[in-house]
Order: structure tokens, then C-alpha cells, then sequence
């Protein structure tokens, strides 16, 4: 997530709550993405570091274990800016021009100068954030799968540029087969000795044995030329999504919960400024009066009721509010209290950690020495496949 500061309901239910979740079903990363924030508030990075720290207490407190998953700071990761750079060396302008939000964005935020190469190469970071952990599932909604769609394309660019194609090693395996016995014995004690040892001697008597094969055709001798160095592999994953529950928190206004439009209810508001923000909400312009009967699908405040009640409440407020039975406010009432019931337990975690100075500096100082760790793994695999290795 970019840093905006203390997370709202919407954050919740659209991702911390299932990020919760997958931290103990599988290896995660979950970063600050302060880079990705420079690309539309270059003008102000003042705000980030103070943001920083309000969101990751609140990740804290909505429930993401540092010691189940990897929870870092983008910027302090050196290797998502170099992968990053080399990937802009083999994408197309044009695909980037033609990423959807990059015009919308630049619709929405008029106020903003967005025509920088920073916003313009988002996808291209957003790539190298995914790759350089070798990530093969991306927790996304229905209405984000088409996002990953160009960090795919990338990925499966580089890898045709410099990986291998599909089945290689299967492949490779029946290639050296037919070399026969101790051929074959031979050629993999010799790749051994090149890969681990980097014997120059092994490589090249390797190659010999190949070119000299008469039990293997010019494909597959060159299939295992390549194999030998290890340069023809699969380097970057193509990304899939890992499609997951979300629930569509809409803002106290009507539209999209968002920070920039100021119309969310925050983990830390206290109740009586939830409850004050919930009566504010505005509902279905046909109830102008209390006896006007209206229709929950046209009401922000349905969308609430969605997340927060059963089956049973739902349909109270659907009879009621179609037959004029229940006023606005009465409806209100039980989602005012059932967000202040879950905030509560969050809001006691946020003053237990902010009690412990320096503990969320600690997270992610822990975070970003791991993730730097496994994205250097992947980094030396990217520079030996693109001819960058150490001499």
C-alpha cells in the first residue's frame, strides 16, 4: 500500500483482513510502497515518513504478524529500483501509455502535474515489486486482475529475451539421456563443476561433448550448450492473481472510499465520530421524508449493511425500507454500532504499540533485511541471464 497515513474500513475489508489471513496459509510480503507514492506526490514526500508509521501500527493492529510475514519499506530495497530499471530497458513506450488508470488518473487528479516518467513507468515498478520476490500469486479483487496483466507481459518478455521456453529442463533432461551413459555422466559432472566451481576448463569440454554428440540433433545440442551455463532458465515468474474475497466498502459520500476524497470512517476513529459520520451519510433521494417508502440498492448505507449484518438484519432493512417502516437513522443505527464493535479491539492493539516506542521501527527493520536477502537471490539470477554478472 502507498502510505496514506491511518488506514480506513475500506483498507480493511478490501485487503488487511484477508492479508491477515494468507500470512498463515503462505510465504507473504506486504510493503510500504513510498516509491510508488513519489510517482503523484513528488511535490510533498514530507508526509510519507509520518504515514509510514500511522500504517504500519494499524496493519499491526488490524492483525498482520511481522513474525508469519515480511513487512518492509520499499525504498530500503534497493533491488526493486535496479529491477525496475533493467525492465524499462526491454518494455515498449507503448504498452505503458496504454495502461487504462495511467489516462484516468491523469483525468482525476488534474491538480496534479502527472506528466512525469515516474507515473508514466508505475507498471514497471509495480513489476519489479511482484518479481523480484519470484511472487506466482498476487492477492487481488475481480476488479484488479487486469492490473497484473502488463507485469505479466513484462515478465513474459524478459524471459523470452533472456529465459527459456517452456519445459526446458524437461527437455534438456531427455537430451542428455541421449548422449548415453557415461557421456551423459560426464556432461553433468562437468556443468556441476562450472556452475558451483566456475571451472572454465569443465565449460569448455562440456561444449566439445556436446558439438561432438552424433546422437543429438543441432536443436538439441544447442539446448544443452545453453543448459551448461544455466543462462536459457526461467528467471521471472510470470505473476498470477490470487483472486480473493473482497468487500466493497463504499465512502460516506457515495463514492469510493478514499483518502483523497476525505470520505472514510478510520480504524481509529473514536464511536461518537463514527457514529457522528454514519448519521451524516446521505441516503436514498426518494426518502425525503420519514413516510417515503425507498430502495436499499440506491442507498450508500446498504452497501454498509452488506459487510456489517446477517442475513436477518439485511432483510429487516430491505422490508423496512421499502415499506417506509423503518426511518433512515433507525437503520443506521445497527452498522454505527457494529463498526464501533470491531474497531474497539484494534484501537486497544494501536495504544499498546504506540506504547512501545520504536517497535515498529524494529518491524521494519527486520522486514527490509529479510526481503533485501531473497530479492538479491533473484537479482543475481537477472544479471547473470542479461550478461550484468560480476567478472
Amino acid at each position: 500500500m502507498r502510505p496514506t497515513g491511518f488506514m480506513h474500513i475500506g483498507h480493511y475489508h478490501g485487503a488487511l483482513k484477508n492479508w491477515v489471513k494468507l500470512q498463515s496459509e503462505m510465504e507473504c510480503f506486504f510493503f510500504v510502497a513510498d516509491w510508488h507514492a513519489l510517482t503523484s506526490h513528488y511535490d510533498d514526500p514530507s508526509v510519507i515518513s509520518g504515514a509510514t508509521f500511522d500504517m504500519v501500527t494499524d496493519w499491526l493492529a488490524a492483525g498482520l504478524d511481522p513474525n508469519q510475514s515480511t513487512i518492509f519499506l520499499q525504498s530500503q530495497v534497493p533491488q526493486h529500483a535496479e529491477l525496475s530499471l533493467l525492465l524499462g530497458m526491454i518494455t515498449p513506450l507503448g504498452w505503458l501509455e496504454r495502461v487504462p488508470t495511467y489516462k484516468e488518473q491523469q483525468e482525476n487528479l488534474k491538480e496534479k502535474d502527472l506528466t512525469t516518467y515516474g507515473f508514466l513507468g508505475y507498471p514497471l515498478m509495480q513489476t519489479a515489486d511482484i518479481c523480484v520476490y519470484r511472487a506466482n500469486q498476487v492477492p487481488v479483487g475481480a476488479d484488479q486482475v487486469s492490473h497484473l496483466e502488463i507485469s505479466r507481459e513484462i515478465a513474459r518478455r524478459f524471459n523470452h529475451i533472456y529465459g527459456r521456453e517452456p519445459k526446458f529442463e524437461e527437455r534438456a533432461t531427455a537430451a542428455i539421456k541421449k548422449l548415453g551413459g557415461k557421456p551423459a555422466k560426464l556432461y553433468a559432472e562437468l556443468k556441476t563443476a562450472f556452475n558451483q566451481d566456475g571451472n572454465a576448463d569443465a565449460l569448455a569440454q562440456a561444449k566439445a561433448l556436446v558439438a561432438a554428440a552424433g546422437s543429438l540433433s543441432n536443436d538439441e545440442k544447442e539446448l544443452l550448450q545453453g543448459f551448461l551455463t544455466g543462462a536459457r532458465k526461467t528467471v521471472l515468474p510470470e505473476p498470477q492473481a490470487l483472486l480473493t474475497p473482497t468487500s466493497k466498502v463504499i465512502g460516506l459520500d457515495g463514492r469510493k472510499m478514499s483518502k483523497s476524497y476525505s470520505n472514510g470512517i478510520d480504524l481509529r476513529d473514536p464511536p461518537l465520530v463514527v457514529e457522528q459520520k454514519i448519521k451524516r451519510m446521505p441516503t436514498d433521494p426518494k426518502r425525503a421524508r420519514r413516510n417515503d417508502p425507498g430502495n436499499p440498492e440506491d442507498c450508500p448505507v446498504w452497501t454498509l449493511h452488506q459487510v456489517y449484518s446477517d442475513d436477518e438484519r439485511r432483510a429487516w432493512v430491505v422490508e423496512g425500507c421499502t415499506t417506509a417502516g423503518i426511518g433512515c437513522l433507525e437503520c443506521k443505527q445497527p452498522v454505527i454500532e457494529a463498526i464501533n464493535a470491531e474497531l474497539a479491539p484494534m484501537q486497544a492493539r494501536i495504544k499498546e504499540i504506540e506504547a512501545k516506542p520504536g517497535y515498529v521501527k524494529e518491524v521494519l527493520h527486520d522486514g527490509c533485511a529479510k526481503a533485501r536477502r531473497v530479492a538479491e537471490v533473484t537479482m543475481l539470477d537477472v544479471r547473470n541471464a542479461m550478461g550484468l554478472a560480476m567478472v
